[in-house]
């Protein structure tokens, strides 16, 4: 379908029997930019055209159905007169369909009770006895009518849900089809779990510049911190893994409409190994085209002893070039460009103490 003008409003009347999707519809082009209402009577569709009008919504998707009782035969008749009379805005009547073994096994999932199974709905007058194969009927005769009047008929019996998103995107909104919003988050697990978390990686067995005095007060934003976690001889297998993992999921999140991931790498204080971690994996995925945020949930601010937490977000853009999502490596004792967002209370990273010589920093990771 071709999208109207900017000076024209468009209307969508979603209607259709009871399962056959209109809800899953009704959000999608919410989340397309639509303004949105669902139940709404036929004969209040003048007075939601005027609002929309008044207050500047270009495109307005309904749903108007049977729950509106005997009103709803008012349908075809309030859309042919608001055609006639009102200029500047075009409405159409988007059918929403489905086969009776598709909506009668939809019902039995959701465990709802079909409308016509809830008594007289506004002088319409239900189905007494419970059966959900009479409902659907009885629905259907009401139906007739709008049916025939629609613009598009889309019969919904062997789509998913996603499938019908991808569809009222595809036919009614191209421009905003919803993409994956990947946030790459480093942490420290002494912290906690960032409660938002879809995939955890744990880098906690890497060497730990911690126990370098001259790294302790840096981050992973600097060079000399990145150097030495590069430098560990597990460090680059483990993110070549880690990397494979998420290239090879990513696809199959965003074809299931996942709208948003977090992708969190933990260290134990979040100061040093995830960091640098977390840049190299916001780098990547960002020059390979996903839209990609990078965040430091741990970072302290040097020169603070209340422990002010940073967040660094990457460009949302996803023409950014890449080399613009991490930020350039700092030289030791810089920091002015950190940016204070969240006060906490504890803080600088503490660590176990513990008695040991450099050769041993490895083994006592996993006591952490």
């Amino acid at each position: 379908m071709v999208e109207c003008g900017r000076n024209t409003m468009r209307i969508i009347v979603i209607t259709g029997p009871s399962g056959a999707g209109k809800t899953y519809a009704l959000h999608s082009f919410e989340d397309a930019g639509y303004y949105t209402v669902d139940n709404l009577p036929p004969r209040l569709l003048p007075a939601l055209a005027a609002y929309c009008r008044t207050e500047n919504h270009e495109r307005c998707a309904v749903v108007i159905d049977v729950r509106a009782g005997a009103a709803f035969a008012e349908l075809p008749e309030v859309v042919t007169e608001l055609r006639a009379k009102e200029h500047g805005f075009k409405i159409e009547i988007l059918f929403l369909d489905a086969s009776d073994t598709a909506l009668v096994q939809r019902f039995k999932e959701t465990r709802r009770p079909h409308p016509m199974l809830r008594g007289p709905i506004d002088g319409v007058q239900g189905i007494q006895q419970d059966s959900i194969v009479e409902a659907i009927r009885t629905e259907r005769a009401l139906l007739q009518t709008a049916r025939a009047f629609a613009d598009s008929i889309l019969d919904t019996s062997t789509m998913t849900a996603n499938q019908l998103r991808d569809t009222m995107h595809t036919n009614y909104a191209p421009q905003s089809r919803p993409g994956l919003l990947v946030t790459v988050t480093s942490f420290g697990f002494k912290h906690g779990l960032p409660i938002d978390a879809d995939l955890v990686f744990d880098v906690r067995f890497l060497s730990n510049p911690y126990y370098i005095p001259e790294l302790r007060g840096h981050d992973g934003r600097d060079i000399e911190v990145a150097d030495y976690v590069h430098a560990d001889p597990l460090t680059e297998p483990f993110a070549r893994r880690m990397t494979d993992l998420v290239e090879f999921a990513l696809p199959e999140y965003r074809r299931e409409g996942k709208a948003y991931l977090n992708i969190a790498i933990g260290c134990t204080g979040g100061q040093h190994r995830s960091v640098v971690l977390a840049e190299d994996l916001a780098a990547r995925l960002q020059g390979e085209g996903y839209h990609t945020a990078l965040r430091h949930r741990d970072v302290i601010e040097r020169g603070s002893s209340g422990g002010r937490f940073l967040t660094s977000a990457a460009p949302t853009s996803e023409t950014t070039n890449a080399n613009s999502l991490s930020e350039e490596r700092k030289t030791p004792g810089s920091g002015a460009d950190r940016k204070p967002v969240l006060e906490k209370s504890s803080g600088q990273e503490t660590e176990p103490v513990l008695s040991v010589v450099p050769s041993d920093i490895n083994k006592i990771e996993a006591a952490q």
